[in-house]
């Protein structure tokens, strides 16, 4: 009975006992430290993702396979990383989606980029040969010098897309819409695959028609002057 009521008293001192008041402030203010140092380092840690992003697609470069880089290139797009010359060559990046971003003088030589959504990119003066793009959503992306050589656009939409300076050589544009696009100094259209195109300009298909693409349903008079956008 001593024993428990001397327990009792000693916890009721400890309760009141003003030390540990001040070790109870003492947790609450360590907690407040840790989170200022965690938004003041969270700088650091963005830098950090990005670099492990970069050291994913660099790795991988030249190499088939996705290899984690669809989800690096996603990433960095949405931080609002330029992905300026980035070398995706040979990659398999099916559905990969970078709308708005900055690919300029990319290279996604014989890349698989099919079903993609690249809505408003910009491919200025990217190496795309060989790639295949077939059924991605291209709405007004700029690809103004871009090499296009041996590329699949099948079923891609093209509407409102810059085609200035593109290289379209060989290039596979069979069922595509071309509605509104701006293809004014094509640099080279021969042997392109214009069958079954949609909305495309008429004087758009007349032009590629004299210049050596082939394919298309439509038969334009292409004795009428060249009228280029």
């Amino acid at each position: 009975m001593a024993t428990e009521y001397a327990c009792e008293w000693i916890v009721f001192w400890l309760s009141n006992w003003r030390f540990l008041e001040a070790l109870e402030y003492l947790g609450s203010l360590s907690l407040l430290i840790a989170v200022i140092f965690y938004f003041a380092e969270s700088g650091d840690r963005v830098k950090q993702r990005h670099y492990q992003a970069w050291q994913v697609i660099n790795t991988a470069q030249g190499k088939g396979g996705s290899g984690g880089r669809i989800d690096a290139m996603q990433e960095l797009d949405a931080d609002g990383v330029p992905l300026t010359g980035v070398d995706v060559s040979e990659a398999f990046l099916q559905g990969l989606r970078l709308n708005n971003a900055k690919l300029i003088r990319a290279n996604f030589h014989n890349a698989d980029v099919r079903n993609a959504s690249l809505v408003a990119t910009d491919f200025s003066d990217a190496t795309l040969t060989g790639t295949n793009f077939r059924n991605s959503d291209f709405q007004g992306a700029l690809l103004r010098g871009a090499d296009l050589t041996d590329a699949d656009l099948g079923g891609t939409n093209l509407d409102g897309a810059d085609l200035t300076g593109t290289t379209l050589e060989n290039t596979d544009l069979h069922g595509a819409n071309l509605h509104n696009i701006r293809w004014g100094d094509i640099s080279s259209i021969k042997m392109a695959n214009l069958a079954g195109v949609k909305n495309a300009p008429p004087d758009f298909l007349r032009w590629a028609l004299q210049n050596g693409a082939v394919g298309s349903g439509q038969q334009p008079d292409v004795t009428k002057n060249d009228a280029r956008q």
